[in-house]
């Protein structure tokens, strides 16, 4: 008989800790207005900020390793350059305006100023007056002309 008290009197002991834990959790979870929480209630999610586009990229699509396009984004200034002879020789083709994302929606687009004092000497440079940017899946890409042949470039951070 004993042997059956002893399972029985663990069981109930079990029960009512966990009663009282339970009851306790309640009590401590409800806020000075009455209202209680539940202690199931999802977890607060994090905003996503705003991506920080700042830095150097580099081009990923390029067909050769050794000339490509790269570009500098700081504050509000883009600047890409034609590279090559493995990054010995840069040649200006962009300085115009960045906008910088306020959030994290994308894909993000913003149509660049041309800096005409900063490219109106560059050969290479390009001469439109604004430049459309997109940056999605951590990419930015724009379209990129030379003689007469256009091409859409995708740089990565880095």
């Amino acid at each position: 008989m004993k042997k059956l008290i002893t399972p029985f009197a663990l069981a109930v002991s079990l029960s009512a800790a966990l009663a009282l834990t339970g009851c306790g959790a309640t009590t401590s979870n409800s806020s000075s207005s009455g209202s209680k929480s539940s202690p199931s209630a999802e977890p607060t999610k994090e905003v996503a900020k705003a991506p920080d586009l700042t830095g150097t990229w580099k081009q990923t699509n390029s067909a050769s390793a050794d000339s490509y396009q790269a570009a500098e984004i700081t504050g509000d200034v883009i600047t890409i350059n034609w590279v090559s002879n493995g990054g010995d020789t840069k040649s200006i083709y962009w300085v115009g305006t960045f906008t910088a994302p306020t959030d994290a929606a994308t894909p993000y687009k913003w149509t660049s100023t041309r800096d005409k004092a900063a490219t109106e000497a560059a050969m290479l440079a390009s001469q439109d007056d604004t430049k459309e940017f997109t940056f999605q899946d951590d990419t930015v890409s724009y379209s990129a002309s030379a003689l007469g042949t256009t091409t859409t470039v995708k740089l990565k951070k880095g």
